[in-house]
């Protein structure tokens, strides 16, 4: 495991023919220029927006919303420093074990391979009823909406590192009272002072889907049911009341704990501690150490060199639960066209080991793609 060199990597000067930052076209447009038509989900890259062009954020939110997004940001994470103490004392049993395993996996799966590779970035096509389940199982990690999720993330990967990217730990500086500030920024701090990005702009395809709608409808009974069936599960399992609260404890608060900081360590500590095989214009890192528990993704400088690559762990031996539950998908014949790295790095179509001068190639869109 290195340690980067303090400041965000700089970017090479223009060669011909290659992307330019700030445009949509290869080597075309001026620099913070948009072409018609060219407005796809996750590639808007900084600089002026022509006119007309939808803004990056949402309105400001409520005070309501924000009340709650700092309760299910701080009640999980009191429960999780709880849990060691509590342990110590009352035991974790192995129905508790077993209501958190499954929670988690469910969850977080939902998350990686639903939200994540999948509606955010379109790496394989998934047969109607998976891509309603993936939503609903992402859902249940309580990290929003699916279609909020996706037009963050959407946003982060084209702005990954620079002005409008949502959570970058370099926002504040390279020094360390500036990297301290921004690590906890990108961990959890850009959830407590909310910047929404705008749905419209970066994710109307997930808009315009009646069944992503339907689902983004029931965000609140989603959230209600991630919590409730751990302990329903718990009180059933162990024919008592002890079990409900146990099981609301470990299986629902905890599991949402843990999740939410294996997720929001990808955002901070993913681009900023760990190697980097493959260049990109951004801070991306591979952290091992995450790649258990956050089933691949911390494998975060693979995935940014080819962020439409189902398989983030490209190289041997690095462990990619996501990629394997993909496999199996698409070997029952529930998802297909999937995108693989075939040779442990990039495609060769998209070599990202060679310096990078320019955006992402925009030939590739970044939604999601169903039958």
């Amino acid at each position: 495991m290195t340690v980067p060199v303090a400041g965000p990597a700089p970017a090479a000067p223009d060669a011909p023919g290659t992307d330019r930052p700030g445009t949509d076209q290869p080597g075309t447009d001026q620099p913070g220029t948009d072409r018609p038509g060219t407005d796809r989900p996750g590639t808007d890259r900084p600089g002026a927006d022509r006119p007309g062009a939808k803004p990056m954020l949402e309105p400001p939110q409520s005070g309501a919303v924000l009340v709650t997004m700092w309760l299910f940001v701080v009640v999980p994470f009191a429960a999780l420093l709880a849990a060691a103490p509590v342990a110590w004392g009352w035991g974790l049993s192995a129905v508790d074990l077993a209501i958190f395993a499954v929670g988690y996996l469910v969850a977080c799966l939902g998350v990686t391979v639903g939200f994540h590779r999948y509606l955010t970035h379109g790496a394989f096509k998934a047969t109607r009823w998976l891509r309603v389940a993936l939503a609903v199982a992402g859902s249940l990690a309580i990290e929003g909406s699916v279609t909020q999720w996706v037009a963050d993330h959407r946003r982060h990967h084209a702005f990954a590192d620079r002005d409008g990217d949502p959570h970058s730990p370099w926002r504040y500086g390279s020094d360390v009272r500036g990297l301290t500030r921004g690590m906890f920024f990108a961990h959890v701090g850009w959830l407590l002072k909310r910047e929404a990005s705008n749905r419209e702009r970066f994710a109307p395809d997930l808009l315009a889907d009646p069944d992503i709608r339907r689902v983004d409808r029931h965000s609140l009974a989603l959230i209600i049911f991630s919590l409730g069936a751990p302990a329903a599960a718990g009180g059933l399992l162990t024919w008592s009341w002890p079990g409900v609260l146990t099981g609301f404890f470990w299986g629902g608060l905890v599991r949402v704990a843990l999740l939410h900081h294996v997720t929001w360590s990808i955002n901070s500590v993913c681009h900023v501690v760990g190697r980097r095989p493959f260049r990109t214009r951004d801070r991306a890192a591979n952290f091992w150490p995450l790649a258990l528990l956050s089933f691949g993704e911390s494998w975060h400088n693979s995935h940014h060199a080819d962020p439409t690559c189902a398989r983030h762990g490209v190289q041997r031996g690095q462990i990619d639960g996501s990629a394997r539950v993909i496999w199996l998908f698409e070997r029952f014949g529930w998802v297909h066209d999937v995108r693989w790295s075939k040779s442990g790095r990039p495609p060769a179509d998209a070599d990202r080991s060679a310096p990078q001068v320019g955006p992402v190639s925009t030939d590739r869109v970044l939604t999601a793609r169903h039958s």
